[in-house]
């Protein structure tokens, strides 16, 4: 049978576009995407199929932020991390209200139409879990999310909690307050009213739009710089005294076993760290130029200096931190190291503007005692580099010797 050249080329031209079409369909993309129309636009924004970070569960209370597959700062609001003693709650925005009394002139039931017209604060801080560290053991198969994913930093918006105490005529007699979650597990905390004049904000926003419901929808408190659960979430009530409310979450939980056999309670202030984020298992190095990086951050204020380390501690040099360096947020830092091949544990040191640095395993132990160091743990951590570029953990078991 004889082909004509008009035949032939409608054959190819059918057999291009049942290429493309196959392609498409099966979410690989086209070998040249100029030559296939794209996808139209959407009502919500999707990350590339190639680009799949999660967080990671720790049983059914918890979940990480992938601190290794971040780039700058700011925390994606579906990549925070997570912490809650009794489930999300699911609470109607349209029946939510926030309730002030205790030594007021003016005992006042909020709505969130009534947080939302009072003048707006817009801030960028992290939150921490005051148990966020994951490395106490002897495995080496850890990543960054897991030694340290109880940790994020967004642009949270909301009201100045100073100005809803002017509102209700706080007394000044008023030392403490106690903040309620409305959760299943009715979280409290009693918190000094000397955060709420200085930098305490109920949020209702985060990184531009409504705070997710796992971070407290609709409304929460938030305490720059302190641990994380006293930032309560589901925020419903506010009682205002002239003491601490001693409740279950600040005497059975929450407090911090000494050396000497004490208790530190009321430990608030989250002291500074840091985090190399690469080079981190379970990345595998080639030799030669490496951009170590990672995060740091102080409840303090700013970070003021990172120190690293590639021979495990034994020198250190600065690194260079990336602007704009801002309070009580985390900020990224970078340090150039040639890697030449051979063995090396690589390690980071935070200093804040207090002068305050960030301690070893050792200076913990010796102030809380080997058992006891469980909340506010922020050791000094590092990576060790094998001869044949695979990074692991650096496992450093906590015991005397």
């Amino acid at each position: 049978m004889k082909v004509s050249r008009r035949d032939l080329l409608a054959g190819a031209a059918g057999a291009v576009a049942l290429g493309k079409t196959a392609a498409l369909q099966s979410g690989q993309p086209p070998a040249d995407p100029t030559k296939v129309r794209g996808k139209p636009s959407r009502a919500l924004g999707q990350r590339a199929p190639t680009e799949k970070p999660q967080r990671q569960p720790r049983g059914v209370t918890s979940s990480g932020t992938p601190h290794q597959d971040l780039y700058g700062t700011i925390t994606p609001a579906d990549l925070h991390f997570e912490r809650h003693h009794g489930g999300v709650p699911e609470i109607d925005p349209k029946t939510y209200s926030l309730l002030i009394h205790g030594m007021v002139a003016r005992p006042t039931v909020f709505t969130l139409a009534d947080l939302k017209r009072f003048p707006a604060v817009s801030r960028v801080h992290f939150l921490e879990c005051s148990g966020n560290f994951g490395g106490r053991g002897t495995t080496t198969e850890l990543t960054p999310q897991q030694i340290a994913g109880l940790t994020s930093t967004s642009e949270w918006t909301g009201v100045a909690l100073s100005t809803l105490f002017r509102e209700v005529g706080a007394s000044p007699k008023a030392k403490w307050f106690l903040a309620e979650g409305q959760d299943a597990a009715v979280l409290t905390r009693s918190i000094p009213m000397s955060k709420a004049y200085d930098d305490a904000m109920v949020t209702y926003g985060q990184n531009g739009e409504a705070i997710r419901p796992e971070q407290g929808y609709p409304a929460r408190l938030f305490l720059p710089g302190w641990e994380g659960n006293a930032s309560v979430k589901w925020l419903r009530r506010i009682e205002l005294s002239d003491h601490p409310f001693m409740t279950r979450e600040e005497t059975s939980k929450y407090t911090d076993p000494m050396a000497d056999g004490t208790a530190r309670i009321f430990s608030f202030l989250m002291d500074a760290r840091s985090l190399i984020t690469y080079p981190a298992y379970p990345v595998t190095l080639t030799r030669g130029w490496v951009e170590i990086n990672g995060i740091a951050w102080t409840g303090s204020g700013k970070i003021r200096r990172v120190d690293v380390s590639t021979d495990g501690g034994v020198t250190w040099t600065p690194a260079k931190l990336q602007e704009p360096v801002l309070s009580k947020a985390h900020t990224r830092f970078r340090y150039l190291w040639n890697w030449t091949g051979g063995e090396a544990v690589i390690m980071s040191r935070a200093v804040d503007e207090t002068g305050y640095v960030q301690p070893t395993k050792e200076k913990l132990i010796a102030s809380r005692g080997v058992s006891s160091v469980g909340y506010h743990t922020n050791p000094i951590t590092g990576w060790r580099v094998r001869g044949d570029g695979t990074v692991i953990y650096h496992a450093d078991p906590w015991t005397t010797t």
